[in-house]
């Protein structure tokens, strides 16, 4: 339900999984034969979740469907609630192959394009760069009647696999989240030899420890009237709370406001509830990190420049942060 009435609320759709998967739910990606528009629950390998107590008058309440999450067609960047409609509607018992998708689903190469850069093929035995191939190929022919250029019998190419960065990053650029790994995930070396504590190391820290973390910015908040400002982190283990006082606001608003990817520096504060922050003292913008996820294989430590020209998508590997003030 909160994945279905996006966007809303504090959080993104990749830290909604998150919780989700952290919790034990089953989470499956968006995929031609199996999803609807929205998030839907299937049946899991483990059968129904729980069975409702007893209604009054001894009778069994129903079962609960399912314990999976199926991920729906509203999570791909730009593909239309109608354009999902059509390509259920029609699938029938399922399309079991591209070339009778492509020719049932009577969707544009455009809009088939839109799920191959998803992801969405797997069931199909296609995975991305494939599903693309394929999509391309389409686009181009120009067939003449009753031959069909894709058949499934022609010789497909040996596509190169793109590497795992590669597919978590193409997972946020058009699905808003990944299933296969946390991008952070792919720097936790370099962030580890500068020092750098994942998130759920520093929570296990003393009150008034220093130290040093780094993740994504998912939030950054200014309640009441704006004295001290709240950003939280995320890497492949969870998340980090920290608490930037005004002074050290005034001296990082630059890295604050705009950074992705962020390293904070400072010292442990545990509520009596249990809860640990991060009071800051340094911040640093690690933003440029990111660009190693999609760069041609480089040395380790080799930051590549951010590219001025190609994709539009690539200057939004991650979606924005929430912010609230």
């Amino acid at each position: 339900a909160l994945l279905n009435s996006q966007p809303m609320g504090f959080y993104a759709p990749a830290q909604i999984v998150r919780d989700a998967r952290e919790h034990g739910v089953e989470v499956r990606p968006v995929d031609v034969e199996a999803s609807f528009y929205d998030n839907t629950l299937e049946a899991g390998e483990d059968g129904p979740i729980f069975e409702r107590e007893r209604a009054p008058g001894g009778k069994p309440a129903p079962t609960f469907p399912g314990s999976a999450l199926r991920l729906g067609f509203r999570q791909v960047d730009g593909f239309s609630e109608a354009w999902a409609e059509q390509l259920v509607a029609r699938r029938g018992a399922g399309y079991g192959r591209f070339d009778v998708l492509a020719r049932r689903s009577g969707l544009s190469p455009a809009q088939l394009q839109r799920l191959a850069e998803a992801d969405a093929f797997r069931s199909l035995g296609l995975d991305r760069r494939a599903a693309l191939w394929q999509v391309k190929g389409l686009a181009s022919a120009a067939p003449a009647p009753l031959i069909d250029p894709l058949s499934d019998d022609e010789a497909q190419p040996q596509l190169p696999l793109l590497r795992p960065s590669e597919q978590v990053a193409a997972d946020y650029q058009t699905l808003r989240l990944s299933l296969k790994a946390h991008p952070v995930s792919f720097l936790r070396e370099d962030l580890a030899e500068d020092g750098l504590l994942t998130c759920a190391a520093m929570g296990a820290l003393a009150d008034r420890v220093p130290a040093a973390v780094a993740g994504v910015v998912l939030v950054r908040q200014r309640p009441g009237k704006g004295i001290v400002c709240f950003v939280t982190l995320e890497d492949e283990t969870g998340v980090a709370n920290l608490v930037i006082l005004p002074e050290v606001f005034a001296r990082h608003r630059r890295e604050i406001m705009s950074a992705r990817l962020m390293a904070a520096s400072g010292r442990i504060q545990k509520s009596p509830e249990g809860v640990t922050h991060l009071l800051v003292q340094h911040l640093v913008d690690r933003t440029r990190d990111l660009d190693r996820l999609t760069a041609p294989e480089a040395p380790a430590r080799t930051r590549p420049p951010t590219p001025r020209h190609g994709h539009p998508r690539d200057v939004r590997l991650l979606p924005k942060s929430r912010d609230f003030h």
